[in-house]
Formats: structure tokens, C-alpha cells, sequence
């Protein structure tokens, strides 16, 4: 179970990815682009930093 919310977490940040790509595309405001961009941002660091070593 520990190795698969770091995974749901990178899965979700390309799908965040993705539609701020779309979104940037289809000329979406500039705030929804950003907002998803930050989401994406945040999603891939936390699950980045889920799979750092550190005290079990």
C-alpha cells in the first residue's frame, strides 16, 4: 500500500499535466491555466517526496 499513493499521486499529476496543456490550447483564462499548473506542480513534488527515504 505504501508504494501505490506516491503512484496515484504521479498518475494524477500527468492527468493535471494534460489538461493544463489543453487548456493552455484552447486559450482557457490565464488564471485556470496557472491553477492547474500549480495543482500539477504539487502533485508531482508530493509524490516525488513520498518515495524519498526517510524514517519508516
Amino acid at each position: 500500500m505504501r508504494a501505490v499513493l506516491p503512484t496515484l499521486l504521479l498518475i494524477l499529476a500527468g492527468v493535471l499535466v494534460g489538461g493544463t496543456w489543453s487548456l493552455y490550447r484552447q486559450g482557457a483564462p490565464r488564471g485556470a491555466v496557472v491553477i492547474a499548473g500549480l495543482l500539477a506542480a504539487l502533485a508531482t513534488a508530493g509524490g516525488l517526496l513520498w518515495l524519498l527515504p526517510g524514517e519508516a
